[in-house]
């Protein structure tokens, strides 16, 4: 049986990813504005989604249903340079935690093509 994301990062270290990625993108200037409700909920809901995302249990699904990225966010202008500030912020949240260089690179590796994939505006959009 194949090791998780999930297994490997533990529970703790997707909170502290979480709280620290928020710190970051509520004082980003270009992303700020796309996260207007409240902080603790949006944290929640995200600690849910990584969990299952990285392989653990299916908790966000269990609570608000399929996780829908695209026409969840589809609401909101997201430009490629919006994806390039949230993939930004998520970096220096995982630059933060107490484990290994490579297991950093392989998640910042998996979160890529999913930010990308909520670009809804610009020149590259379908």
């Amino acid at each position: 049986m194949q090791t998780t994301y999930f297994e490997l990062l533990g529970e703790e270290n997707i909170r502290m990813l979480v709280d620290r990625f928020y710190d970051l993108v509520f004082e980003h200037e270009q992303i700020a504005h796309l996260f207007k409700t409240d902080k603790e909920e949006i944290k929640e809901k995200q600690r849910l989604f990584l969990t299952q995302f990285l392989g653990g249990p299916p908790l966000y699904s269990e609570k608000h249903g399929h996780p829908q990225l695209r026409a969840r966010h589809m609401p909101h202008v997201i430009t490629e340079d919006d994806a390039v500030a949230w993939l930004s912020c998520m970096a220096k949240a995982l630059g933060t935690l107490p484990i290994d260089e490579t297991l950093k690179d392989a998640l910042f590796k998996r979160f890529v093509p999913t930010a990308m994939f909520m670009v809804n505006s610009g020149e590259n959009t379908p």
